[in-house]
């Protein structure tokens, strides 16, 4: 079966690593760069660019533009970063690339990423600190098809799964069910696999390929990671550094942020068109389907209407996540997870 390029571009993202760190080769290596980095960027300001009086900004996305970014977008289309003196650049995430590696090592100011990477990423040795909330809950989820007898994550006992290799969302769902039947196979970067076989049961996002599965034919059900428990934030992040340094900065990339989000949920359509610019593999079809499933399910909003809630995070959702990764074993040494999250930015 042949997949639209956006579908494979999107796929690609949910199921590759979203940082090589995963790889504990390059722990070493990454954590000696960012050392180095500290020290020649050290007094290194954001001043305002000659001639503009702004102060540049970049900021690293996880993958292509795509609507799941559209707060940042809209922020920087209506002029929600100058209006706060910010000349924001917003950069795709190159093939291969970790977004960890580009903001330690400097070349990013401010990336994208999840609450749990933040924690990984912490113990082994790269301080990172989560700065505000892009998404209140992950968004990634099992797709089945309607006839499944899968109806809850404890139903997967026996079952095969297409997952993320080392996935620990998996990991948390076999320790909390004490699932001992459950197998996993790599994931691939189609769905067609999913459409022809009426068992099949792949790791997805729900913004994205239950789209396709249904153009495509198929009569598809979905179960939300977070709705079993593991439910880390997505998040803005930036190093420890930036963030003492640039404490003002930060605010106010925050702002015009969640500014750029709540517009985007009230009428995503100009930035989805400029989007489409940016990235065409895309589809407006698949835009406003995308749009949609992220205000229906309150991933950025939280399920608050006003849009009072977006970028905030809460120091008891932190905790949650840090004592059910030490449970997990993923954490590789003791950290605060106090010091990893700044709530102030948000408030």
């Amino acid at each position: 079966m042949a997949i639209n390029k956006r579908h494979v571009s999107f796929v690609s993202r949910t199921f590759q690593p979203r940082s090589t760190l995963k790889s504990t080769r390059f722990l070493p290596l990454v954590a000696s760069l960012f050392l180095f980095v500290v020290f020649f960027n050290g007094c290194r300001a954001n001043q305002p660019a000659a001639g503009t009086g702004l102060a540049p900004l970049r900021l690293q996305l996880d993958w292509y533009p795509q609507p799941e970014h559209g707060g940042f977008y809209t922020a920087q289309m209506l002029g929600y970063y100058k209006a706060e003196g910010l000349n924001v650049t917003i950069s795709p995430l190159p093939q291969y690339g970790s977004v960890a590696q580009i903001v330690a090592t400097g070349r990013a100011d401010i990336g994208l990423g999840s609450s749990d990477q933040i924690l990984e990423w912490n113990s082994n040795a790269l301080p990172l600190v989560a700065i505000a909330a892009t998404m209140q809950h992950d968004p990634q989820a099992i797709m089945l098809h309607k006839d499944s007898p899968i109806h809850d994550f404890k139903d997967l006992q026996g079952h095969t799964i297409a997952a993320q290799t080392g996935a620990t969302w998996l990991k948390y769902v076999i320790s909390r069910y004490n699932l001992h039947q459950v197998r996993q196979i790599p994931s691939t970067l189609s769905i067609a696999n999913f459409l022809a076989d009426p068992n099949y049961v792949q790791q997805v996002f729900i913004t994205s390929e239950p789209y396709f599965a249904k153009q495509a034919g198929a009569d598809v059900r979905t179960l939300l990671i977070s709705s079993s428990g593991y439910d880390p934030y997505r998040v803005q992040f930036t190093t420890r550094d930036f963030a003492a340094q640039h404490s003002d900065v930060v605010a106010k990339f925050v702002h015009a942020s969640i500014r750029g989000w709540q517009q985007y949920l009230r009428d995503p359509d100009p930035t989805n068109a400029y989007l489409l610019k940016l990235n065409p593999a895309l589809n407006p079809a698949q835009e406003s389907y995308t749009a949609q499933a992220l205000r229906d399910g309150g991933f950025i909003s939280g399920g608050d209407a006003t849009g009072a809630r977006v970028g905030r995070m809460s120091a008891e959702r932190w905790q949650s996540s840090y004592e059910q990764l030490k449970a997990l074993g993923i954490l590789h040494s003791t950290i605060d997870p106090t010091t990893i999250y700044a709530l102030k930015y948000a408030q």
